[in-house]
């Protein structure tokens, strides 16, 4: 085999090792850093304007991301299947801080993959959301991205 053939075949073999997509050797990796802030950003500003204080009108959905009781409980739950013996309490809905640990708790679990349509779904209507149920909510969320 001459050396122009060697080199063609090695040149086809390391393009075969390269993504063609700039996010495909990260997409889907737990290990990689996903920057959820723009995310989190565009839900606070739909549901609380950045108000910590919010309560929605049922009493139940609190804080600058209107977190529930249910999140709370399925947050603390991921965190005992994780062998961490840290808890969230209701009153931490309360805290930015502590609301965002949850979103990106919630979003290492549920979604690996950093789907942010995914994301902004299951934000609005849980794990088993149904895309008619969260369409207006996800399309606010989208509006505030831009």
């Amino acid at each position: 085999m001459n050396i122009l053939t060697k080199m063609a075949c090695v040149g086809c073999m390391l393009m075969m090792l390269v993504p063609l997509d700039a996010s495909a050797g990260t997409k889907g990796n737990k290990n990689s850093r996903f920057d959820w802030n723009h995310v989190i950003d565009a839900i606070i500003e739909v549901e609380s304007e950045g108000k910590t204080d919010a309560v929605d009108k049922s009493g139940k959905s609190c804080g600058i991301m209107q977190i529930t009781p249910i999140l709370v409980e399925d947050c603390n739950r991921i965190l005992e299947k994780k062998k961490s013996s840290k808890r969230y309490s209701m009153g931490d809905r309360f805290s930015a801080k502590k609301s965002k640990e949850m979103f990106l708790l919630f979003q290492s679990f549920y979604n690996p993959k950093n789907d942010v349509e995914l994301a902004i779904r299951s934000w609005n209507g849980g794990i088993n959301y149904t895309k008619r149920a969260t369409q207006k909510y996800f399309e606010k969320v989208m509006s505030k991205l831009k």
